[in-house]
């Protein structure tokens, strides 16, 4: 029954557009002649009125054969745009040369300028029905959908392409509870101009002043190509109006077309680090990935999941996933399995301090490329149970280590952290022992060994962003260790891109630093994600500080005092010069701290300090 009415009212609304349209026929020939004749209809000829309408009925069907051949019937102009528009254009000058050929066929008479003014007024006639309907239409919607809301009064900065996008879209749908109020942008060409009947009301500096005087309510940052370093700069201005702020997600959604309102995020805490993304070369990744067996150890985690998410597109011969946890193996087991049906993937559980199972595994799949992100990496637990970080980090890379090295492994990539250097804590300790492994083997071995070092994880299962959001969504406070503490940052996308290319770049036995810009004080990350949920930090929302835990320091270092720095084809990744140790005394020592760890030796710190001597030990409190 539905169906039947939805059918009439479509075949009412397409009636009465025909008649409407053969109105604006009959209108547009009568005023070309009237133009022809600068408004002195008494002036016509007599011989041209004949003509007109001996041909009216002709012109008539020219029309409809012309406008059901363009679809002009067809289309929806409540979203109608330029290619609606160009189909009206071809159908007019269609008509237009058919009524010519028709007049001249008969022998009859009309002006030249007719057949010029006819088309041109005919277009106009047709759009301006066509463009009254739609904002009539919408007008009506707006009216019925927003009554009795109050709109968000809106302001958008960006008055380029994808703001353009954004603007028409917030102006004509009738279903935002929008209202485009203030239009900003940098470009001084663009000032006192309208858009939308909008006015481009000033600079970015004048953001502040602007959300008062207009008393906006939403910010939306509509500028996907501006550098990361820049966008840090705008959204503090814009976040200091306590507005709520939205943006694009990046330049990818304005090259594939795929900007509108409903894109649109919130502004997240990773905008405010002002650093740019590291980019990667993917040839390079694809041509040492692509067809080949690769391993990714802790793969459930949150590098190790990523990883596989990006190894996964490209195209490896076979993807295997480690890891002792099934419930994170099962989730992304399921997600790579629906992303990547053609996959060759194989999930198997598996604890790295398992010697013999590694061994098994290692001979059965044979796997060329292995990167190593199993690991206990939180400080404080760590610090509470020194004896399995020892087996767990140090044990378990030994193990995988040289499992690697019997299979002949082609590249081995570990996954260290900026805790491994000058360490203050035993989890860092124990990657810098991890480090020292690879460069040790990567001697005495056919596998290249290489470690990749980078700071903080944005979003990582444990990190700060995570545990300060849970705070928040509780009211507060929100926990900082210490008011002058500092950390790098990278996103976890980021991190694995690091990765990746490493193994590119791979020779054997460096370290691979990231340039991760500049360090942030995790008091401000607190005080920006705070105000980006809304509140004001310190009143609506306390920052305790509860001072530094056993272990950590108030700034971590990307390099020891005894590593160079060598560039990279990508300028944001270094790498350390290798530190020289006396192997096989390193070899032995290692053999007796792992034993020390399985007997519970109460003075393990002690051992990892006489392999580690840039471990600044500090005694753990009773």
């Amino acid at each position: 029954m539905k169906m039947k009415i939805n059918n009439r009212q479509l075949v009412i609304r397409r009636c009465g557009l025909v008649v409407i349209d053969l109105i604006c026929v009959n209108i547009a020939a009568f005023l070309a002649l009237a133009v022809r004749h600068e408004f002195l209809v008494s002036t016509i000829d007599p011989i041209f009125i004949s003509t007109y309408v001996k041909h009216c009925i002709q012109l008539m069907v020219f029309s409809q054969v012309f406008f059901w051949v363009f679809r002009i019937y067809n289309s929806l102009w409540e979203y109608a745009g330029s290619r609606e528009v160009l189909f009206i254009i071809f159908a007019c000058i269609g008509i237009d040369i058919a009524h010519l050929t028709e007049v001249l066929a008969w022998g009859h008479y009309m002006p030249k300028s007719y057949f010029v003014l006819f088309p041109l007024l005919l277009i106009g006639l047709v759009c301006f029905t066509r463009m009254s309907y739609r904002a009539i239409r919408n007008e009506l919607q707006r009216s019925r959908v927003q009554r009795g809301k109050t709109k968000q009064r809106v302001m958008v900065v960006g008055a380029g392409e994808a703001g353009n996008i954004i603007m028409k879209e917030i102006a004509n749908s009738g279903y935002l509870n929008m209202h485009l109020t203030c239009i900003v942008d940098d470009d001084l060409r663009k000032q006192d101009r309208y858009m939308y009947g909008v006015k481009i009301a000033g600079t970015r500096e004048d953001i502040p002043r602007l959300a008062e005087k207009y008393r906006i309510d939403r910010i939306i940052v509509a500028i996907p190509s501006m550098k990361r370093s820049e966008m840090k700069e705008l959204l503090k201005i814009c976040k200091s109006t306590g507005c709520e702020l939205q943006t694009l997600p990046g330049i990818y959604q304005l090259v594939n077309s795929d900007v509108s309102v409903s894109r649109l995020r919130k502004v997240e805490i990773e905008d405010l680090l002002g650093r740019e993304q590291v980019n990667v070369d993917i040839q390079d990744i694809l041509g040492y990935v692509q067809d080949r067996v690769v391993m990714v150890t802790g793969g459930g985690g949150s590098i190790g999941s990523e990883l596989c998410r990006q190894i996964a597109r490209h195209m490896p011969k076979q993807l295997l996933i480690l890891d002792i946890y099934e419930n994170n193996a099962y989730d992304i087991q399921n997600e790579l399995k629906r992303d990547h049906p053609n996959l060759n993937l194989k999930v198997l559980i598996a604890s790295m301090r398992d010697a013999g199972r590694i061994e098994q595994i290692f001979a059965e799949y044979r796997p060329e490329i292995v990167y190593h992100a199993a690991a206990h990496k939180h400080v404080p637990l760590m610090e509470d149970s020194p004896h399995e970080a020892i087996k767990n980090n140090v044990g378990g890379t030994l193990n995988v280590v040289r499992a690697a090295d019997r299979c002949k492994t082609k590249r081995f990539v570990l996954i260290s952290t900026d805790k491994a250097v000058n360490p203050t804590n035993i989890m860092g300790a124990s990657k810098r022992l991890c480090e020292m492994i690879i460069q040790t083997y990567n001697k005495r071995s056919q596998t290249d060994y290489v470690a990749v070092r980078f700071g903080n994880v944005l979003g990582s299962n444990g990190s700060v962003i995570p545990l300060f959001k849970k705070q928040i969504e509780k009211g507060g406070p929100v926990t900082v260790t210490h008011p002058d503490i500092i950390r790098y940052f990278m996103t976890i996308p980021e991190a694995v891109s690091l990765v990746l290319q490493a193994g590119a770049y791979a020779e054997g036995g460096e370290i691979f630093v990231l340039d991760m810009g500049e360090p942030v004080k995790i008091a401000d990350l607190a005080r920006n994600l705070i105000s980006l949920s809304g509140y004001k930090p310190d009143e609506d929302i306390k920052i305790e500080f509860t001072g530094l835990r056993p272990g950590e320091k108030l700034y971590e270092e990307l390099l020891m005092d005894e590593e160079g720095l060598k560039e990279t084809p990508n300028k944001l990744i270094h790498i350390g010069r290798a530190i020289q140790l006396d192997e096989e005394n390193f070899l032995q020592n290692l053999d007796a701290l792992l034993a020390a760890a399985y007997e519970e030796d109460s003075d393990i710190r002690n051992l990892v300090k006489d392999m580690v001597p840039t471990y600044q030990l500090v005694q753990k409190e009773e």
